[in-house]
């Protein structure tokens, strides 16, 4: 498509699309030409300063700035991608296009698109996941809810993005935000070993309103036997779900393990808050409301281990630093479920420990004494509220890649590794949600 000729001084009109790359006016160079997916230079061995990059006489692509690469490459950069180009074919990076050219002024310039490189490692988290920070925006990207609300053609689409990716092919005009987006998305719905469709309600994105829901109803509804029951009933039967579902593809939980774990930590949610019930009944409202909490804490430190008891009994995988496996250790299983446990108590504790001083003072006002019906709905957007900070913030208080020393492990996995790799000294493992 020929774009039309400036006159001395005014702007080139630029012809299609957004990866525009515009030659400067008056300058002897290499003039690019449209090739799928790339752009090749006809002159190996020119090079350009970024001033000369720029037309001389006003002509600029819009919100780009175009700077030159050695070696007859360039670099463009658009909207804070770029991409950059190298022995006189300029690869695309991030949805920005690169490329040279030139001629005297008024002549017609061609514009170019690249493809995207197949070079983004999207089977690891896109944040570094060695800082608090980085895990943080990993954590609060999986677990945002409103990938709740996801059609199933929007996650097929997500899953083909991420399939043709890896296998070398990118749809046309698909940007790195774009890729990153499908990743967590598809992330966000299938399972990571089996790659199959998990339940709605056992996503990691289903975290923050089905525990907002179920807390803080425990919350407005504990004084009763009854409701104690169903209430610590309906949350372990969801934390069975959700177990289930993120259930790891090397060491799938039996039928009998999950009944197992699913009776005891309901048992022991139950004990727990009957019992301190019948504790508090005598001491301050406000003591009675941290009960659920109480329950809950106990719970997972019943309903974990027992989950993961098999890794308990065979270990876990620990490799070295670049992955590679070296033995299977019940120690890192320790560290890995202490790790969880401690994230998962915390990860609660907003939630119920700061909306019952709320509710304690909401109460003795006029407001909920009129209109009582509403102190669960508030209890429960109060418990909301937390856990969309509580949530990911929890999840990434321990890296998901662990380590431990070497000393630390099994005396007869530590003698394998030191023989085998003498000048290692910490491992590595996987620790769960």
């Amino acid at each position: 498509m020929e774009p039309r000729a400036p006159g001395p001084g005014a702007k080139s009109s630029t012809i299609a699309g957004p990866r525009d790359i515009l030659p400067g006016p008056g300058e002897a160079g290499p003039t690019a030409r449209r090739l799928p997916g790339r752009v090749r230079a006809s002159s190996p061995n020119s090079r350009f300063s970024g001033s000369e990059a720029r037309a001389r006489g006003g002509t600029r692509s819009e919100g780009a700035l175009q700077d030159g690469g050695g070696g007859g490459g360039a670099r463009g950069r658009r909207g804070g991608r770029s991409a950059s180009g190298g022995g006189g074919a300029a690869r695309s990076g991030a949805g920005a296009a690169s490329g040279a050219g030139g001629g005297p002024p008024g002549e017609a310039c061609e514009t170019m698109s690249g493809a995207l490189p197949l070079n983004i490692n999207i089977h690891e988290p896109r944040w570094d996941q060695s800082t608090f920070i980085g895990r943080a925006n990993h954590f609060f990207t999986v677990t945002d809810p409103r990938n709740i609300l996801l059609t199933n053609e929007q996650l097929e689409n997500a899953r083909k993005i991420v399939h043709d990716y890896r296998q070398g092919i990118v749809p046309p005009g698909l940007t790195e935000n774009e890729l990153w987006r499908a990743k967590y998305v598809y992330d966000s719905a299938f399972h990571p070993d089996t790659g199959e469709k998990m339940v709605l309600i056992g996503r990691m994105s289903a975290q923050v309103p089905m525990n907002m829901t179920i807390t803080g109803c425990m919350m407005t509804f504990y004084r009763t036997t009854p409701a104690v029951l169903f209430w610590q009933w309906i949350n372990q039967s969801f934390n069975a779900v959700v177990n289930y579902t993120n259930r790891s593809g090397d060491a799938p939980l039996t039928v009998n393990e999950l009944g197992t774990a699913y009776v005891s930590a309901t048992t022991g949610a139950v004990a727990t808050a009957l019992g301190l019930n019948a504790l508090t009944k005598h001491v301050s409202p406000l003591i009675g409301r941290f009960v659920p909490f109480a329950a809950v804490a106990a719970a997972n430190c019943i309903n974990i281990p027992l989950m993961r008891q098999r890794e308990l009994r065979v270990g876990i995988p620990v490799t070295d630093a670049n992955g590679k496996r070296l033995g299977e250790s019940a120690n890192a299983a320790q560290q890995a479920i202490a790790q969880v446990v401690i994230s998962r108590i915390l990860m609660a504790a907003p939630g119920m420990a700061i909306p019952p001083f709320i509710m304690n003072a909401l109460e003795k006002k006029a407001f909920l004494k009129r209109f009582p019906w509403m102190s669960a709905p508030i209890q429960v957007g109060l418990v909301g509220f937390c856990l969309v900070f509580a949530t990911p913030l929890c999840c990434a208080l321990f890296p998901q890649k662990s380590s431990m020393s070497v000393t630390s492990l099994e005396a007869e996995l530590q003698a394998q590794i030191r023989e085998a790799h003498p000048d290692l000294r910490r491992v590595y493992f996987n620790k769960g949600l």
